[in-house]
């Protein structure tokens, strides 16, 4: 399997980027080949620093970069020699199967939907990010800011492809899904979710379980959890909160909550387009970008993006 890594992405890029790539070649036997995407100025020097070294890594030299500031649609266009320009060229035309960068994030939404598109069938593509359960298993919230504002036709796609990913990269037998309400009874909740729910409720292709609500987050009530991306958002940045709150208030050493932490899940995957892309947080260290490679072998070795796409198909 071919990966390409934005080396030029994140705050700390491309020091981070390098000591977790030394991190990812350290453990165990690698056999994905990792195409190095970035500025070759910058980048070489640090690999040999580091003593980054591998046959099955690729320096593919990218003299400018996207900002983080800068307009998206205008920056992929008027950069073509960028990272994420470039690295989105190479997966639109095979020369990777998984793209990953934690740097522009719209860039890298604006990448995935026109270099990549969508897969045919899907209204809109979704970003769904980890949720650690009390039992020390993982589940899926979906929509976390891609898509403020939904349809209910909308939210019961992000039911299937949030399943699907639960399923197939999480490796969740059967995943139950919840609708995020503010009641469990299956009238309440604004016009949306109300709507939404009979969708779920017919749709045989996902476990639906009913209306969750907020305090059902962190058990074991819903393996995949749905809701607009203006909800999930919050809920995804008050999640990051408490995980600060623990550390301020001395807590870093609990187990669970230790769970929170960004690096831990690497990036965050854009289900419904047709090849993986995986999204990492701005301030990724050496283990976030890690483990956002190990998301990316997941995706491909899984095969998700096919399994999406034959699912809507049918």
């Amino acid at each position: 399997m071919n990966i390409g890594l934005d080396m030029m992405g994140g705050d700390f890029a491309p020091l981070e980027a390098v000591k977790g790539l030394q991190l990812y070649m350290s453990e165990d036997i690698r056999t994905a080949s990792i195409f190095c995407i970035g500025d070759e100025t910058q980048v070489r020097p640090l690999m040999e620093e580091y003593q980054v070294t591998s046959p099955n890594l690729h320096l593919v030299h990218a003299p400018e970069v996207i900002g983080y500031h800068e307009h998206p649609t205008k920056a992929l266009k008027e950069k073509p020699n960028s990272s994420i320009a470039i690295g989105f060229h190479m997966l639109a035309t095979g020369k990777i199967d998984a793209f990953l960068s934690a740097g522009n994030t719209g860039a890298m939404l604006v990448g995935a939907m026109f270099s990549i598109k969508p897969i045919e069938g899907v209204l809109r593509p979704t970003i769904a990010t980890i949720v650690p359960k009390l039992n020390g298993g993982t589940g899926v919230l979906v929509d976390v800011g891609l898509n403020a504002d939904c349809k209910p036709e909308q939210l019961n796609q992000f039911a299937l492809l949030g399943s699907l990913y639960a399923e197939s990269v999480l490796g969740i037998e059967n995943p139950k899904v919840g609708l995020m309400n503010v009641g469990e009874e299956e009238g309440k909740g604004n016009i949306l979710v109300q709507a939404t729910y009979p969708l779920l409720k017919e749709n045989r292709q996902v476990n639906f379980i009913g209306n969750i609500e907020g305090r059902d987050l962190f058990n074991d009530k819903a393996d995949v959890i749905v809701c607009d991306g203006f909800t999930g958002n919050i809920i995804l940045k008050l999640a990051e909160s408490v995980y600060d709150l623990t550390l301020q208030r001395g807590f870093a050493s609990d187990a669970y909550f230790s769970r929170f932490h960004y690096e831990n899940y690497g990036g965050t995957p854009v289900l419904g387009v047709a090849k993986p892309v995986i999204i990492g947080h701005g301030i990724s260290n050496a283990k976030a970008f890690m483990n956002m490679i190990g998301v990316g072998e997941k995706m491909i070795e899984s095969q998700i993006c096919a399994k999406m796409t034959d699912r809507f198909s049918s």
